[in-house]
């Protein structure tokens, strides 16, 4: 039997209130000269004194990087890493969003280099194993999951590509998982974010890459998901939907970095690179078309699936368990309204234009290679004008 290889940040605070530990965690690991990497609207809004007044009431100075961007770029991360050269810091600090939590991870892996490296030159299939500091993660929604995983998503600007970057130089060190940071969040982030996390703990479950140990993950996060989506979009203040939310998140991140994403991800990464489609957003979109396409390959996973997120009572044949999980993503995307690539503007001339290179990029990526039907170039292609919409 092949050993199992698992990962996960050495320390885990979650539940209400748990920023205000920030600082004695920070103590624990022996930190006290953190950069906090975060975004212009994290501190226009007055969000980022969240974190940063509990440190600050603890004699901890910290100072801020916020030129993250929605998609962080590779052009964001060598600023951060200048940023970071030009202090004496010895830590990072994730504190937003899936971008900003990427782009501290991606800091610290470059940071790390050897001279003349770029971001990708760490692009999978090569291992970003090293970084230059610990990072600290401090997700605000529910989420990327990325406070969990050994995963880091960085934009080539000159190639217009989503760069997957994966190893344990992209793994936090630890994690702040505070629901109380997502009361403020839009409904549209909401839904977006909650079935990206559905989405990685689906995959996950899934996937070739699937072990024992990452389907316990991504069991207890898709029951928690489809349990309180709906009611976290639909009742922004509601603290018992915001934790489940918050905590499905994390566990459907330790899920996918310990299997693996597949075929969603794999296409909206480009999706998102060409035509600025916020990661979740476009995940959605994509995932009752893709789960349609590997129902029948992967049947007996989808259809437990169906019956662990309680849309198939226990006992259900698998045929109608799985046709019942297709029924309730569509459901979801539709009363959450998400919109197809047509809706939300994309113009069908440079959509088809880019369909090629999209489908190449998604290959490229290694996720398809997960997926319980991988797909050749032609079918992608097929795929995304499926869900580009009437």
């Amino acid at each position: 039997m092949t050993p199992i290889s698992l990962v996960a940040p050495r320390k885990l605070l979650i539940g209400g209130g748990a920023l205000a530990k920030l600082p004695a965690l920070l103590a624990e690991f022996g930190l006290s000269r953190p950069l906090l990497v975060t975004d212009p609207w994290m501190v226009s809004s007055g969000t980022v004194e969240r974190a940063l007044a509990p440190l600050k009431g603890a004699g901890i100075a910290t100072s801020v990087f916020s030129e993250t961007v929605p998609d962080p770029t590779d052009t964001v991360v060598q600023a951060g890493v200048e940023a970071l050269r030009a202090g004496d810091f010895d830590c990072l600090i994730g504190f937003g969003g899936g971008s900003p939590m990427d782009t501290a991870k991606a800091i610290a892996i470059l940071a790390a280099a050897a001279p003349g490296q770029s971001m990708r030159d760490f692009k999978v299939p090569a291992s970003a194993d090293r970084a230059a500091l610990p990072v600290i993660c401090v997700p605000t929604t529910a989420g990327t999951g990325s406070e969990a995983t050994r995963f880091t998503i960085v934009t080539d600007t000159q190639h217009d590509e989503k760069m997957l970057i994966a190893g344990l130089g992209a793994l936090p060190l630890a994690a702040v998982v505070d629901y109380e940071l997502t009361f403020s969040v839009p409904a549209r982030v909401t839904a977006d974010t909650g079935i990206d996390s559905l989405t990685h703990a689906l995959e996950a479950y899934v996937s070739a890459r699937a072990n024992s140990v990452s389907d316990i993950y991504a069991q207890a996060a898709m029951r928690l998901i489809a349990a309180n989506l709906r009611t976290a979009y639909a009742e922004p203040q509601n603290r018992a939907a915001r934790a489940a939310m918050m905590e499905g998140a994390t566990l459907a991140g330790l899920a996918f970095s310990n299997s693996s994403v597949a075929l969603v991800h794999g296409m909206s990464r480009p999706l998102g690179a060409h035509f600025h489609v916020p990661h979740g957003l476009s995940n959605a979109m994509l995932l009752p078309a893709i789960t349609a396409f590997g129902l029948e390959a992967g049947l007996p996973r989808y259809a437990e699936a169906a019956r662990v997120m309680g849309v198939a009572p226990a006992g259900t044949p698998d045929a109608e368990a799985g046709a019942l999980l297709l029924d309730e993503l569509r459901a979801l995307n539709e009363e959450l309204g998400v919109p197809t690539p047509r809706a939300y503007g994309i113009p069908q001339d440079r959509f088809d234009s880019l369909l090629e290179l999209m489908a190449e990029q998604a290959l490229a990526s290694g996720s398809p290679g997960n997926n319980p039907r991988v797909p050749t170039a032609a079918e992608i292609i097929a795929l995304y004008r499926e869900v580009y919409g009437n």
